[in-house]
């Protein structure tokens, strides 16, 4: 038996696909991003200030006493951090 068979041998890749953003509609541009995307944005809880961490589509996930937790908190879930003022 042949374990290096073609089949396995040969690493399979797809092409990149090349979309021109210009012609997504807006609720392709909203979700483009949204996995890997989160904004940090201050709030006011309870008369306490606090950052809120929200999806790129807005989505309250987490609240955090400090912006550079909220970040790190981000980061470490593999997504990219976005500050809103």
């Amino acid at each position: 038996m042949n374990v290096n068979s073609s089949d396995q041998s040969e690493a399979k890749t797809a092409a990149p696909v090349m979309v021109d953003i210009r012609s997504l509609s807006e609720e392709q541009f909203a979700q483009l991003g949204l996995a890997k995307l989160a904004y940090v944005k201050p709030v006011i809880v309870n008369g306490t200030a606090g950052f809120a961490i929200h999806a790129a589509d807005g989505t309250p996930m987490a609240l955090a006493e400090d912006r550079n937790v909220a970040i790190a908190a981000i980061v470490q879930h593999e997504m990219m951090p976005a500050l809103v003022h």
